[in-house]
């Protein structure tokens, strides 16, 4: 069964920390040309590229707002001219930006969070499927949640909805684009240990969530490269529209 991507060109938004890092550079290892974008970790984005080539792959960061059209029109022309080709699209940046009640949610940041979240993913996609179209192969993976499905914590009702249309879009386009010998598929992570959480969830309530998952314990980076790498790979080749949930176990029960 093959896990290598070697030869192939992969693309990671918000690929300079936390899972997005772990996908990085579990894609180099695995052989891959990996242009990463960041938009405020520059020093991680730095140490993300050195990590790769020192394992002897190749990797390139750039900065990069995916909010806006033309920067994500200009990633991927960049992967291209600077590697030959683009393979592999893995849409995860966003955020949850703060939490906050319904009631007392601005409409600002409702909007920030379907931007940097949705709006994203979708402009990302649709400048990778230029590229991707011509070649008439391709692979992209997306970022959902586990609160896509239970609606998430309470505060994170406008990151819920985003990460919700990420994975309804997800599959709307594996339908779209599977004529045309392109996979879309998701990963939906639970309680990862990163900074996300740091910022975003109080210990208590992280000890409460992993008392409630089957393992037993959080997640890591490393558990999300893995599905993705799988999803990324030839090992999947007739896999398409789905969506893989890392969370421990969360929600069986």
């Amino acid at each position: 069964m093959d896990f290598r991507l070697d030869g192939k060109v992969a693309i990671v938004t918000g690929g300079a920390s936390g899972i997005g890092r772990g996908i990085s550079e579990a894609f180099g290892l695995a052989g891959a040309c990996v242009l990463l974008t960041y938009y405020l970790s520059e020093q991680g984005a730095a140490e993300t590229v050195a990590e790769i080539e020192k394992a002897g792959g190749m990797a390139h960061a750039m900065h990069a707002d995916l909010t806006q059209e033309s920067e994500n029109d200009r990633v991927m022309q960049t992967a291209v001219e600077r590697f030959g080709r683009l393979d592999i699209l893995v849409t995860n940046s966003g955020g949850l930006l703060r939490r906050s009640r319904v009631t007392e949610c601005p409409l600002e940041l409702w909007n920030k969070a379907l931007a940097i979240n949705l709006t994203s993913t979708f402009l990302s996609c649709r400048a990778a499927l230029k590229h991707m179209e011509r070649a008439g192969s391709g692979c992209i993976i997306t970022t959902s949640s586990l609160a896509a499905h239970d609606g998430g914590g309470n505060g994170a009702t406008h990151y819920a909805a985003a990460k919700a249309g990420v994975l309804t879009f997800t599959k709307a386009l594996a339908k779209e684009v599977g004529p045309l010998g392109i996979r879309v598929n998701s990963v939906a992570p639970g309680l990862i240990g990163t900074q996300f959480h740091d910022r975003f969830s109080t210990l208590e309530g992280r000890q409460t969530t992993v008392s409630r998952t089957p393992l037993g314990r959080e997640g890591t980076p490393a558990d999300v490269a893995a599905a993705v790498l799988f999803l990324a790979s030839p090992a999947s080749g007739f896999i398409t529209g789905e969506a893989i949930e890392v969370n421990g176990g969360q929600g069986v029960f």
